[in-house]
């Protein structure tokens, strides 16, 4: 319960992080929409930057997991075990989350009239 409730607000994040930089990179989208990107291509473009900021994260939180889990153990003198399984899923699981909630701000970009885009400021 409190995994799921931690990727849900880890998502809600990276969507709120997204939506920022569509609003940000508004005359930016217009720009590569008015010298021929199409929609997809844009849609793409923050596909990719939601699924690298995610996949960061996930790393960052695989490698302060296991090391927080090393030390802990160590100093009680408990064995650990971190199986490659459980690591690659969260890593995979991770990259899904970003590519999940990185969708909606994508295909916000990718709905962009240019002509309107390159007037706001």
């Amino acid at each position: 319960a409190v995994a799921s409730v931690s990727l849900l607000v880890g998502g809600i994040g990276i969507m709120n992080i997204m939506l920022v930089s569509v609003t940000e990179r508004t005359r930016e989208i217009g720009i590569r929409m008015a010298i021929g990107a199409r929609g997809a291509d844009i849609r793409t473009q923050f596909l990719m930057e939601a699924l690298l900021l995610s996949v960061a994260g996930g790393l960052f939180g695989i490698g302060l997991g296991t090391s927080a889990s090393k030390i802990i153990t160590g100093l009680l003198n408990w064995p650990t075990v971190i199986s490659p399984g459980s690591v690659i899923l969260a890593f995979v699981f991770s990259a899904l989350v970003g590519i999940f909630f990185g969708f909606y701000p994508a295909w916000k970009a990718s709905l962009l009239n240019p002509i309107d885009a390159l007037r706001r400021e």
